[in-house]
């Protein structure tokens, strides 16, 4: 390196201590340079850092290399786990590069990997305000955006009902006395602002979230009461008088309920809040100041159920087969989906989902009417200490339509003071889901009138418990529990003839037999009831399988004879007992039984990357209730040392006949790295071999859509009652909505589906980084979105449909920053980029 800008002047005292300098950086560079060269990576970084010090100057000279001196360095310290060096290294090279876009994002990925994702985010997003178009750290914060700011904010705060009735109530309270406010899980801080504007005159809000306090700073900025709000980050638990806020408060406002009511812990924030932040409340029959007393919204809440019938459900908590393409599912291996009640677990698990029931796909069938399931007073300390501790309340709801039990839908109306309401129930207009209890672990969900839905409800662990769902047949007057719990009592049958079965079965069947309960994700459930899926890869595993037989039967009578001749006997093995298997390796994510439909077709040796020990003993329960011999299903993971080192040879000498990959995420998404994935495969097949799937086809259409728009981006300050909110959070808006039902979307189609990409993982010089796609308009309207979904060809004649109803798979959408106009018979040219797993699609005009 020129070395020819460096002052070389000598004579003075600044002039030596310069050439001194001088000197200095310039043997550095060239111990920076050598020891690159032998790849000593951290002593070449610490030279650097020397330079740069001393000569500042050289920052433009040196930078791609002193990055990949970084880069370099932080791997090997990553895998020596020297997590505090690495994070140093990082911050001193942002201390010298600032405004780098690409250290940023490095520092970023580091951070995300270890679980840091708050601050991960913060410096994907730094790196892309710094450079746009960076597409690796736009991809990055696209991921984690919706982890740090959940959609569920953008659609709140769209909902113009629920913002006015909200401030109504608080104006009424500030109005009546209520002067002192603390807002609980302040978000964008909306709530305080609606407090201070009804003329509160000390307004406290706390938020836990890093990424929304400095949001809730900027929002509360630039709606001028930063002077009239103070922000804590921190939890409301943690708060302490005098030293975070000067004395109690008159007024509580939160919003810190979910679809299940208690699932953000409203419950133990209002007790610590009651005992330690609000003023004593005020007893029936005092008309006193209400500055004296403390108050809470909202006021109470009456939570609803019903039994209902839903096929959406059931598919995603129950497998509802019990044989798929050819492999049999044994009684004692037992699928759930983490939705499930039980208490005594380890860990706690949220017992419910949620689901937007008015756009479930196929609807659902109410079974029972609505009922009461119970009632909280959010201004009454004692009922609040008592839910926690309180024995299930039984309860049971007669059936009106006869139907299969799929689960109890729960909603709720929080009333906010004695005037006004919010209901989440799914016939509302709301931004609320429902919670969702599916039922598991009935021997029939079969139901009619005249039977009752029996249940256990309470509030413990912080979440509304609905558990122990039986229904009792009362036709028969007989108290029989049609549920299935592993240590049910005998007597609690019923009448003897069920008791007597229930003592022949215990007699034939084997004293020893394993059981095992294996907990899958909901996504993974609706795989194994994906039937058209394993039929699929059953039949393309077979054909491929069938093409290499011949040749492997050529090789092998070739060898055979060549040692009859040298033996100079005419005896030999069987063909079958020389042939080598062929190797099958299913790199899925999740729990995947491919591996063991492989192991139908012949001589197979089929390898699993499954990584949970439950999933790995379910598959060897189902491996031997299909008499498969013992050593037949290898769990590779235990062979390979690290996962990133998954794909590689079977053994030394040998390739893999069929390498299968997950090539589109659950979401809707592409998988990330699947192309790297893909290309290494391609190096380990046999001559012959394939990756499954060969192809992906990627299809879209233009669509009108109100509900992606308000579910994407806050629209204008008209929604938020004229605070301005949107510019702030809508920093955090992705172009890409995932986890759509296109089924069920409330949508204008504007266009005919068209193919928009292809990614071809057999054949790579197939594949366009960038294409562009005419759309021929077929309906007037506003395009606001392009939902997309794939076909994925595991052979030129078997296709996979992820938009399917059948699909284990979702569908996802790029919503548009600015809808466009388009008329009947125009074409819009659309250009798609494949960047790694992200693709971008926009609009040419």
């Amino acid at each position: 390196m020129s070395n020819s800008r460096l002052r070389s002047r000598r004579d003075a005292g600044g002039g030596a201590g310069a050439a001194g300098r001088d000197e200095l950086v310039s043997r550095s560079l060239q111990s920076a340079e050598h020891c690159l060269g032998v790849q000593d990576f951290g002593t070449a970084y610490a030279h650097y850092l020397l330079v740069l010090s001393l000569a500042p100057e050289l920052k433009d000279n040196v930078k791609e290399t002193f990055q990949y001196t970084l880069f370099r360095w932080a791997e090997e310290l990553d895998a020596l786990n020297r997590i505090q060096d690495l994070l140093g290294c990082y911050e001193q090279a942002l201390e010298l590069f600032p405004d780098d876009e690409v250290i940023c994002n490095s520092m970023g990925e580091h951070l995300f990997r270890m679980g840091f994702r708050d601050e991960a985010a913060g410096y994907f997003h730094k790196a892309v305000k710094l450079n746009p178009d960076f597409s690796d750290a736009k991809e990055n914060f696209y991921r984690v955006a919706n982890w740090l700011v959940e959609r569920w904010h953008f659609i709140m705060l769209n909902d113009t009902k629920r913002n006015t009735i909200y401030n109504a109530a608080i104006q009424k309270a500030v109005c009546l006395g209520s002067r002192s406010v603390l807002d609980i899980g302040a978000g964008t801080g909306i709530l305080s602002m609606f407090a201070k504007k009804a003329g509160a005159h000390s307004v406290y809000a706390c938020e836990l979230s890093k990424t929304m306090y400095e949001l809730a700073c900027d929002v509360v900025a630039a709606n001028r009461m930063e002077a009239g709000i103070k922000l804590l980050h921190m939890k409301s638990l943690d708060i302490e008088i005098p030293k975070h806020i000067p004395e109690r408060v008159s007024l509580v406002v939160t919003e810190t309920v979910d679809a299940g009511l208690f699932g953000e812990g409203i419950v133990e924030s209002l007790i610590h809040a009651w005992e330690h932040l609000l003023l004593q409340p005020k007893t029936k029959g005092e008309s006193c100041n209400c500055e004296k007393y403390g108050k809470v919204i909202p006021a109470s809440a009456v939570i609803f159920g019903m039994a209902v019938e839903c096929a959406a459900i059931r598919r995603q908590h129950r497998v509802g087969i019990k044989d798929i393409a050819g492999i049999h599912l044994p009684t004692n291996v037992k699928f759930q989906s983490p939705a499930y009640s039980s208490v005594d677990a380890e860990e706690t698990v949220e017992p419910y989902t949620t689901e937007k029931m008015s756009r479930v796909p196929g609807g659902y069938l109410a079974l029972t009417e609505c009922f009461e399931i119970m009632t909280v007073d959010f201004n009454n300390l004692q009922e609040l200490k008592s839910l926690a501790t309180k024995k299930p309340d039984k309860i049971g709801i007669p059936v009106i339509k006869e139907g299969i039990l799929d689960a109890i839908m729960v909603w709720f109306v929080l009333q906010l003071d004695d005037e006004h309401s919010l209901s989440t129930s799914p016939s509302e207009e709301t931004c609320w889901e429902q919670a969702v209890y599916p039922v598991q672990d009935l021997t029939d969900y079969w139901i009619k009138p005249g039977d009752h839905v029996m249940m256990e409800v309470s509030c413990q662990d912080c979440y509304l418990r609905i558990q122990s769902i039986s229904v009792l047949d009362l036709e028969c007057q007989m108290d029989v529990a049609r549920s299935f719990t592993q240590n049910k009592d005998l007597l609690s049958l019923g009448n003897e003839a069920e008791l007597c079965s229930a003592l022949a079965n215990l007699q034939t069947s084997k004293p020893d037999a394993v059981e095992q309960t294996c907990v899958l994700e909901s996504t993974e459930i609706a795989l194994l009831n994906n039937i058209p899926y394993h039929e699929g890869f059953k039949m393309a595993m077979s054909k491929v399988l069938s093409s290499l037989t011949p040749e492997k039967l050529y090789q092998t009578m070739d060898t055979l004879c060549q040692n009859e001749m040298s033996s100079g006997t005419g005896q030999s093995n069987t063909v079958q007992n020389i042939l080598e298997p062929f190797y099958v390796l299913d790199v899925s994510e999740g729990f995947s039984i491919l591996p063991l439909i492989a192991g139908t077709l012949g001589q197979v040796k089929p390898y699993s990357s499954v990584e949970k020990d439950q999933h790995r003993i379910a598959l060897d329960l189902i491996s031997e209730a299909n008499h498969f011999p013992k050593e037949t299903l290898e769990f590779w993971l235990r062979h390979v040392e690290d996962e990133s080192a998954m794909l590689q040879r079977p053994k030394s000498d040998k390739l893999w006949s069929i390498i299968i990959l997950d090539v589109i995420e659950p979401s809707g998404l592409i998988q990330q790295e699947i192309m790297e994935k893909a290309a290494i495969s391609r190096c380990l097949l046999q001559s012959g071999g394939k990756i499954f799937p060969q192809y992906v086809l990627m299809f879209g259409l233009l669509v009108e859509s109100q509900t992606l728009l308000e579910e994407n981006a806050v629209q204008g300050t008209e929604r938020t009652l004229g605070l301005n909110i949107a510019p702030f959070i809508n920093q955090f808006q992705v172009p890409i909505r995932v986890f759509l039902d296109l089924s069920s979307l409330p949508c204008i189609p504007l266009s005919k589906p068209v193919e928009l990409l292809r990614l071809d993982l057999m054949t790579p010089y197939l594949n366009t980084s960038k294409r562009e796609v005419k759309v021929h308009i077929c309906k007037s309207g506003r395009v606001t979105a392009i939902p997309f979904w794939y076909h994925m060809y595991l052979d030129e004649e078997i296709r996979l449909d992820t938009s399917s109803e059948a699909s284990h798979w979702k569908q996802a959408a790029v919503v548009l920053d600015n809808p466009i106009q388009v008329e009947m018979g125009e074409e819009l040219v659309l250009s798609v980029q494949h960047h790694k797993s992200n693709v971008s699609i926009t609009v040419k005009q």
